[in-house]
């Protein structure tokens, strides 16, 4: 599983993005480590239950850590008695 976990590194996955992100945060070693472990499930519930793996594509894993991270920062901004405003679109 380290293997096929190290091989995501060029892949235009949605696992792919994961892991580079991770190992920017975690560094190599401990990327890959957490990688085999998203793999292993991903490898048990395909056993277990007979589904195929559908990739959404690195554009739906952007969207969604965008999505978090958004969320993220009006949690924090609320613990500090804070609003978030958006910018308004530029017109360019």
């Amino acid at each position: 599983m380290r293997l096929a976990a190290w091989s995501l590194i060029r892949s235009r996955s949605a696992l792919g993005a994961k892991f580079r992100r991770l190992r920017s945060r975690l560094g190599a070693p401990k990327a890959i480590t957490a990688m085999a472990h998203t793999l292993a499930r991903l490898v048990y519930r395909m056993l277990k239950f007979g589904q195929q793996y559908v990739d959404q594509g690195i554009e739906y894993y952007e969207a969604k850590y965008r999505q978090q991270q958004l969320h993220w920062t009006a949690k924090q901004a609320a613990a500090l008695n804070m609003q978030l405003v958006p910018l308004p679109e530029l017109g360019i």
